[in-house]
């Protein structure tokens, strides 16, 4: 039980029911499982990409966190931490990003399902709270999902290479945002967190972008909307409702929650980029369901 306490923020009142916490971690999966979407219709490089969804998030949160005047006190210590965490999801956007553009987007999506296997070991070994076994079972049953939805792509790109290669770390930084906004969520309400590592992303991601001499300006209009649309729906909407979420599951159950943007994503590509599904793919959503449900049905229990 000590590693649900911790999980839980001092800021926020508890939820009276386990379903308020499921529900916004759903909503977080809807909307996170547009990025790749948005992402596809911008067309525009990795890094570019990933700056203007942080950039448009924080032009929303910004001004909002402002008017809240006296609620916005923090202590150094936690938000150097939120700081920390910006800057490991800066990197897990452009290294996914640029990923997707140098290997297919497969084997990226495969690769980069690595996170909740990280967020389990950090757990583990720098956290001091070991995942039960139950939690393991349903990781298993939502990467084999996983893999069969994209497998076939898989099979026909099976070369390791460089963008196989950024995949597989923008996983490991995506599992160092979330230990480390789990960390901090017990002293930082949702929409100071939130705001303050998105910001750090923004700036991380733009001496990225001046570092690699990508360009920034000159898009289509439809490219800029696609960003826009990138930056609202996926950033914050979508990580509100994580930064959410991490104050009140464990990042292990929330990691593995995340896995079903696969299935959704596998289902919205049908009618918007006319990417149909074939057996592998309905066989491997049931399976990451049914992996999530395994690891919450016993967090669900654990909590009632």
């Amino acid at each position: 039980m000590s590693s649900l306490a911790a999980a839980r923020p001092a800021t926020e009142s508890e939820p009276t029911r386990p379903w308020l916490a499921y529900s916004v971690l759903a909503s977080a999966v809807i909307c996170i499982a547009w990025s790749a979407l948005f992402v596809r219709w911008a067309a525009v490089s990795g890094p570019a990409s990933a700056f203007y969804r942080a950039l448009v998030a924080t032009v929303v949160l910004v001004p909002v966190w402002l008017l809240r005047g006296r609620k916005n006190t923090v202590r150094f210590r936690p938000a150097m931490l939120g700081v920390l965490a910006g800057i490991f999801f800066a990197f897990d956007l452009a290294l996914f990003n640029t990923a997707v553009l140098d290997t297919s987007a497969a084997n990226a999506t495969l690769l980069g399902n690595n996170a909740p296997i990280v967020v389990g070991l950090g757990s583990w070994l720098i956290f001091r709270k070991p995942p039960r076994a139950i939690f393991w079972a349903g990781l298993a049953l939502a990467l084999v999902g996983s893999g069969f939805i994209i497998g076939h792509d898989v099979f026909d790109h099976a070369n390791f290479g460089s963008g196989d290669a950024m995949a597989v770390a923008a996983s490991v930084f995506f599992a160092a945002y979330m230990l480390t906004v789990e960390r901090v969520r017990a002293q930082m309400d949702t929409l100071t967190l939130t705001t303050l590592a998105v910001t750090a992303s923004s700036v991380t991601l733009l001496l990225v972008c001046l570092v690699v001499r990508v360009p920034l300006l000159g898009y289509s209009t439809h490219a800029w909307l696609s960003l826009i649309g990138l930056g609202l729906v996926s950033q914050v909407g979508g990580y509100l409702a994580v930064t959410y979420a991490l104050g009140h599951l464990p990042a292990t159950v929330t990691s593995v929650g995340m896995l079903g943007q696969a299935p959704l994503t596998a289902l919205l590509a049908i009618p918007l980029l006319g990417e149909p599904l074939i057996a592998s793919q309905v066989i491997g959503g049931a399976l990451v369901i049914t992996g999530i449900y395994v690891v919450n049905r016993r967090y669900v229990s654990a909590v009632r």
